[in-house]
């Protein structure tokens, strides 16, 4: 018998408003808004946004809290890759995201925090031969 496989479906966040924080990101990527969930009230639960190819799903938390990084390790962060990393770092602090003292890369890659306070990195897409 074959060995099962699996593919990654989705990638999920919390966040105290979790459309918010889709639309921060698929702003940052360029990706689309392409699904929201809502409670009964109107409220929104879920925000998904996709390239078409990989699907980011944002969650809604009440009783969210940021990390405190770097005193807290982090279970999971998204790396972002860009041609142009000072323009796109530009581009992501009008969007909302905050660049702390705190930055550990060497100038490999750029610490960023989300608007809902999440670390995520940004360094230079990779070049290929």
């Amino acid at each position: 018998m074959a060995t099962p496989t699996g593919t990654v479906r989705m990638s999920a966040f919390w966040a105290p408003d979790g459309r918010a924080l889709a639309d921060f990101y698929a702003a940052a990527l360029g990706w689309e808004v392409t699904a929201e969930h809502k409670d009964d009230d109107g409220n929104s639960l879920a925000t998904l946004i996709s390239d078409g190819q990989a699907t980011y799903v944002f969650y809604t938390a009440r009783n969210f809290r940021a990390p405190n990084w770097p005193a807290d390790e982090l279970p999971f962060h998204l790396d972002l890759a860009f041609d142009d990393v000072e323009a796109a770092e530009r581009r992501l602090t009008e969007l909302g995201a905050t660049k702390p003292a705190h930055q550990p890369g060497g100038g490999h890659w750029t610490v960023l925090l989300d608007p809902s306070g999440q670390p995520f990195c940004l360094s230079a897409t990779p070049r290929t031969a």
